[in-house]
């Protein structure tokens, strides 16, 4: 396998190899056409979201040259001198083309003598100049700054489309990753195409055979097992909080990580859900999974005395809660004494 990182090597690099930022990418290319360059853009959305790659794309395709392409990692240079010597270097002409581009990234960790600085230069900037400035906390910027950009917000990439990357970039590395494990790859990415990546990466590296099964996939990510959250959905299923909560002692001891281990569960609850709801489902959801684990959900013996749909809620409500908690398994816990006082009160 390349040394090269695979976010780096499978960075997108034209406007139609991008995932996930349709309209985003509609708008861009449209005011391209239209001649309608702005000169100073914001780009807000969670980290591996395609920001920076945008930004790189949109610059080449209105014709801004390497030389003429400045990328600043506002973390490393946050000062008021940093911003100083950006707006002399604003002035002179681009070496080639029509424009120079700046990319400012984590622009919102200027000081605020640094925004006042880059706010002079976006209030009168040279018609040579385009600013894209890049963050993943646009509640953090000043107003003033903002209201000078086209304010563009990045989503999320859909568990799907990480799931075809994971395969799509597998395959072109000369492996084979089956479906639940191209999943479960994607859902450890949790929403940023990098991140995915870089968990690709490491399974990759960490396996010799061709093909890659989930057992491996877990292993070498240290996820819960499959069996372990199977335990938890068929205690929950019997009402019986007591093996729930061995079930999570057994998470917590061996230092899995309960958010993921919650991000299991309900991908599973939900897929009970929906199979209940459209057997028509069946196809769709059958290549999330191993065979013997859709099997699981096909044939598990819901409950009649449970409402699947209030279980789902108080546990997506506790996974939600789990990375703020001091205990982490402190919202799964209450989740589940919540669900059996109400069954015990009635």
């Amino acid at each position: 396998m390349s040394e090269i990182a695979l976010y780096r090597k499978y960075r997108p690099k034209t406007f139609d190899e991008v995932l996930g930022q349709d309209p985003i990418v509609k708008v861009l290319k449209g005011s391209i056409a239209g001649g309608n360059i702005s000169h100073a853009y914001l780009f807000c959305g969670t980290r591996g979201t395609g920001k920076t790659s945008i930004a790189r794309i949109f610059a080449r395709e209105i014709g801004c040259s390497e030389s003429d392409l400045y990328e600043i990692d506002a973390a490393s240079n946050r000062g008021i001198d940093d911003i100083r010597e950006l707006r002399e270097s604003v002035k002179t002409f681009p070496f080639e083309g029509k424009y120079k581009v700046y990319i400012i990234d984590e622009v919102l960790m200027l000081t605020k003598e640094a925004f006042n600085a880059l706010l002079k230069t976006l209030e009168e900037p040279p018609p040579h100049a385009v600013f894209i400035l890049a963050t993943t906390e646009l509640h953090k910027l000043p107003d003033t700054v903002v209201s000078r950009c086209q304010v563009f917000t990045f989503k999320q990439p859909a568990q799907e489309i990480l799931k075809n990357l994971v395969s799509d970039v597998a395959k072109k590395e000369g492996r084979t990753i089956d479906g639940a494990s191209a999943d479960l790859v994607a859902l450890l990415g949790d929403g940023s195409f990098r991140d995915t990546l870089v968990t690709l990466q490491k399974v990759l590296s960490s396996t010799e055979g061709k093909k890659i099964a989930v057992e491996e996939v877990e292993r070498i990510t240290g996820v819960p097992k499959n069996t372990l959250v199977n335990v938890f959905l068929i205690a929950l299923n019997q009402e019986n909080p007591n093996n729930a909560l061995l079930a999570l002692r057994d998470v917590t001891g061996e230092n899995l990580d309960v958010g993921v281990f919650m991000k299991l569960v309900l991908t599973k609850l939900r897929a009970v859900m929906l199979l209940r709801l459209s057997p028509d489902m069946k196809s769709t959801l059958a290549d999330d999974f191993t065979a013997e684990d859709f099997l699981f959900l096909q044939n598990f013996p819901l409950n009649k005395n449970l409402k699947l749909s209030e279980v789902l809620i108080a546990l997506l409500d506790a996974s939600t809660a789990v990375s703020k908690s001091f205990i982490p398994s402190l919202p799964v816990e209450l989740a589940i004494a919540k669900l059996f006082e109400q069954k015990n009160d009635n």
